[in-house]
Formats: C-alpha cells, sequence, structure tokens
C-alpha cells in the first residue's frame, strides 16, 4: 500500500496510511494488518517480531474518543466489516510505536483506543527498550484497534498468513511469513 493511497472509504473520506500514522511525510511502501478487538478478546497488545520498541502518543483530534460500537456489531453480529461507521479512525487518540528490529529494519504498530477508553498504557515507559517475539508491551481496555504497518523490503517478502475477517489469538497466530527475496 503507498502511503497516500486510501485503506477504506468512510462515508466517502479517505483514510491513508498517512492519515493512521498522522505523519504527512511518512513515504514508504507498506504492507498493513488491521486488527480490530471487541469487548470478547484480551487488549494486552505483544510484540510480533523481535527489535527495539519506541513509542509517540499521537494528539487526538477531538476532544473525546469517537465509539467503535458500529464496527464491533458488525462483527459480531454479521461476521463482516461495516466501515462506514469507522469514522473513529480519523479521530480517536493514538500510539504509533516503532520497533527496529536489526536485519528487518523497523515496523510500527499503531493502536487505535475506543471512546470509553481514557489511556492506552505502555508497560515499559522507557523508549529504544529491547522486547522479545510475543512480549507483552501495552494494553488497551474494551474495544479497540490494532494496526501493523510493515514497510516493504527490498530483501524480504512479506506474505499474510491468514485471511481478511478470521479471528485472530494475540501471540499464537502467526500474521506473516517473511521470505528472503532471490
Amino acid at each position: 500500500m503507498k502511503p497516500d493511497e486510501a485503506i477504506v472509504y468512510i462515508k466517502g473520506k479517505s483514510y491513508s496510511l498517512r492519515d493512521a500514522m498522522r505523519d504527512t511525510a511518512y513515504s514508504r511502501e507498506s504492507l498493513v494488518v488491521g486488527i480490530f478487538m471487541t469487548f470478547f478478546d484480551v487488549h494486552i497488545n505483544r510484540v510480533p517480531f523481535p527489535g527495539r520498541l519506541s513509542y509517540r502518543q499521537l494528539e487526538p483530534l477531538h476532544t473525546y474518543n469517537w465509539p467503535m460500537l458500529g464496527v464491533e456489531k458488525s462483527l459480531l453480529m454479521d461476521l463482516s466489516l461495516n466501515m462506514s461507521s469507522a469514522g473513529y479512525l480519523h479521530n480517536n487518540q493514538r500510539m504509533l510505536n516503532r520497533i527496529y528490529a536489526p536485519g528487518l529494519r523497523d515496523y510500527y504498530i499503531l493502536q487505535i483506543a475506543d471512546y470509553d477508553v481514557n489511556c492506552i498504557m505502555p508497560f515499559q515507559l522507557k523508549q529504544n527498550w529491547p522486547f522479545m517475539q510475543n512480549q507483552r508491551f501495552s494494553q488497551i481496555r474494551y474495544g479497540s484497534q490494532v494496526d501493523l504497518i510493515i514497510p516493504l523490503s527490498e530483501r524480504f517478502r512479506f506474505i499474510p498468513v491468514l485471511e481478511v475477517g478470521v479471528h485472530v489469538k494475540a501471540g499464537v497466530d502467526p500474521l506473516i511469513t517473511i521470505e528472503p527475496k532471490d
């Protein structure tokens, strides 16, 4: 996905990777894996590939977080995503975590809070802290969303493992495989 290309349209308004990261200078084509968590899911977030984690809390664009309930209801009732009620993507509080992974370069984990969440809570308040694969690094309460953003590489191919709409268990289900390019 190109940084200015629409990931999704919400009521006719484009939502791109640059919008998600709130970084107009971001220029790397990336693979984006979105994970929506319902109130049935445990909201402990884990590092998918080892490296050094640094984070940056991005300012919310509104006083209050918008509800994710419309998307959550469509997932639970219809087993589909109704993105017309995903206006929260443009507005809610978010934390952008950058993980520098030697040999792989870097990738990002974007955490987006629901309306009844008052904060995203990192477990270590230190920058550039080393994390192992599957190690817990943060939590978000109630419904929320976590996006894995992997900048494409000349050295590696990133292949999604799961079909769109499949329920994911943190620390158990692989999201992608990494293969060297010939």
